[in-house]
């Protein structure tokens, strides 16, 4: 499967995106998908994952602000984020870690 993830920009602090994930095939049968995003200078980053069955994982870095959807019928994955600050500038990527599927990612700029 191949993936392409896109939506990101530049934003102000406090301001929300949502991040869009395309999938080449159907997603239907894929157990998880996740999120992830590298800020500049630091390790790639997991920040929110779901399942088929619709279970849930966020980090704490994000938290209460970020949340993963999926619609298994469009093949495509979403993230919406609230709130963002600074710090959550980053390279987004979605992945499909069972298929070990990465997409480009999209650049989220969170300005002050």
């Amino acid at each position: 499967v191949q993936l392409q993830a896109f939506g990101g920009g530049l934003v102000q602090a406090g301001g929300s995106l949502r991040l869009s994930c395309a999938a080449s095939e159907s997603i239907a049968t894929i157990l998880v998908m996740r999120w992830h995003r590298q800020a500049p200078g630091k390790q790639r980053e997991l920040i929110a994952g779901i399942t088929n069955g619709g279970d849930l994982n966020v980090s704490d870095s994000v938290k209460g602000r970020f949340t993963i959807s999926r619609d298994n019928a469009q093949n495509m994955v979403y993230l919406q984020m609230n709130d963002l600050k600074p710090e959550d500038t980053a390279v987004y990527y979605c992945n499909a870690p069972l298929r070990a599927a990465w997409g480009k990612g999209t650049l989220v700029t969170v300005s002050s």
